[in-house]
């Protein structure tokens, strides 16, 4: 049997291994990023359109709501924060989302511009989801990435963007546009839910495809766009820790979702 990780047991696991708590990235990085995003910088816009006014204070005090970030404005460098009880509260709604959506049969699309670190954590949440009735969107033929240059691949359940031979880390927007684009040529239906990160959950929420997602502390982007109202659930975390760690919070998640995965009922 398979012991359930509760709130509390996910709270030390995530700050013991700097999922949340005190993380990698810095003040200095954050604060930059904020300044990259409002300016409209292709890696940093996350494909998001902007549908209120937004300036620097008004960002900042978005992430200190709903990432945790340290609230104190002079703050300008060292180590920055991000709330563990709003990772989990954020959890929570994910898990919902995509439980509702397996077990109603629906279409779900995971992806990731995070490979080396949310990976994994995609992969695992698919294939329960998978098993309890999802129909998760999959390979049928390669598609090529013209603008960028190789191609996208689903590598068991989860997209990607393959160049190079490597599968390589990235905040644009054009790889989920492009997959978008290729569903629709070939008559597939869109999906009924999008999980996912970076620059692929904010080009499906641009769309207007109901998206959940995880985004860390230095970007803006996909918060701004749950607070617009476009993107559903964004999990505030470091998303690029050792893939191991984050294994309490697929524990968590698969429960919450009511997926177990059928090898630990």
């Amino acid at each position: 049997m398979r012991r359930s990780v509760d709130r509390t047991t996910l709270a030390q696991a995530l700050e013991t291994g700097h999922i949340t708590g005190e993380v990698a990235t810095p003040r200095d990085n954050n604060l930059d990023h904020m300044r990259r995003f409002l300016a409209g910088e292709r890696q940093f816009d996350f494909g998001v359109a902007l549908t209120a006014d937004w300036d620097f204070d008004s960002v900042f005090a978005l992430m200190v709501e709903r990432a945790g970030l340290r609230p104190e404005k002079d703050f300008t460098h060292g180590v920055d924060t991000i709330s563990t009880e709003r990772c989990i509260d954020a959890l929570e709604r994910l898990a919902a989302a995509i439980g509702d959506v397996a077990r109603a049969g629906g279409r779900i699309l995971f992806a990731t511009g995070h490979p080396a670190g949310l990976l994994p954590v995609h992969m695992a949440i698919a294939e329960a989801a998978e098993e309890r009735g999802a129909v998760i969107v999959r390979q049928s033929s390669s598609v090529p990435l013209p603008a960028l240059g190789g191609d996208l691949r689903e590598i068991d359940r989860v997209w990607v963007w393959q160049l190079h031979g490597g599968t390589p880390h990235t905040h644009l927007a054009e790889p989920m546009q492009t997959l978008l684009d290729d569903l629709a040529r070939r008559g597939e239906p869109l999906p009924d839910l999008i999980v996912a990160d970076h620059g692929w959950a904010g080009a499906a929420s641009a769309r207007g495809l109901r998206t959940v997602g995880y985004a860390d502390c230095n970007d803006p982007a996909l918060f701004v766009a749950e607070a617009q109202g476009a993107i559903e659930t964004v999990v505030p975390l470091d998303d690029d820790v050792d893939p191991y760690l984050y294994g309490p919070l697929i524990e968590f998640v698969l429960d919450r979702a009511g997926l177990e995965r059928a090898e630990l009922d």
